[in-house]
């Protein structure tokens, strides 16, 4: 008879084939998606993550952006005065990464595709990373900082833009309501996807809160740790530097 452990990699493997299938399926209508159903206030979190990534002590650097997905947040950071270096853009759905391609026009963004629990990097290749509303689809996730901590440099930062629920009663439940309702409807409306978007919600339910992601950050070799809420709680920032 299998143990719950031994089980748990099989487990793993058909949720992987699930986020991959769910992400490959959305890809022509992500970005439309995105904006429309945060009110475009992702624009602005994905803004505050790279004013977080300490990319200016090292302009010319090498940056990794996780679960990148369309190359919103990678372009963020390319696009800024100043930058110099290069975002390497990795997500393991081939067809979202396809999505995007149009949108680069240039910039220094090289897409690879890549699993972030079995990097394709060398330990110390980055002088940052970041990864926005991609960990909470990371069947280990103990793993993937893990190995977001070996490509990192010593003393460099991982920025983490994560949903979560807000700790307000009142917002929470109108939050909820939002989430477990409003958004899967519109979500299978625009997108023509069955079940994408019910899926979202119980991704985020089932995500360890703020204070929990701290620590396994803290475990998985991460020091000066720290997050904050945003608009209200509906996500959170968390930054952390590579011991």
């Amino acid at each position: 008879m299998a143990t719950a452990d031994e089980g748990r990699p099989s487990r793993g493997r058909e949720r992987a084939h699930q986020v991959r299938r769910i992400f490959s399926e959305i890809a022509p209508r992500y970005d439309l998606l995105n904006h429309l159903l945060s009110l475009n206030v992702d624009r602005g979190w994905r803004r505050r993550a790279v004013d977080n990534l300490g990319w200016e002590a090292t302009p010319e650097g090498r940056y990794l952006d996780l679960c990148a997905g369309t190359f919103d947040l990678s372009l963020e950071l390319a696009s800024r005065d100043g930058f110099r270096g290069e975002v390497v853009a990795s997500d393991f759905a081939g067809p979202m990464l396809a999505e995007g391609l149009a949108k680069l026009e240039g910039k220094p963004v090289a897409p690879v595709c890549g699993d972030t629990l079995q990097l394709p990097f060398a330990d110390g290749a980055f002088q940052g990373a970041m990864v926005a509303f991609g960990v909470r689809n990371l069947w280990d996730l103990g793993r993937g900082l893990e190995e977001m901590a070996r490509v990192l440099a010593p003393g460099r930062r991982l920025v983490i833009l994560e949903f979560t629920e807000p700790p307000n009663p009142l917002l929470r439940r109108l939050y909820l309501f939002y989430f477990r309702r409003v958004l899967p409807l519109v979500g299978r409306v625009v997108s023509g996807h069955p079940w994408a978007y019910t899926y979202l919600p119980q991704s985020v339910k089932e995500f360890p809160d703020p204070p929990s992601l701290a620590g396994m950050m803290r475990d998985a070799g991460f020091e000066n740790t720290r997050w904050s809420l945003l608009t209200g709680g509906i996500a959170a920032l968390h930054v952390g530097s590579r011991r």
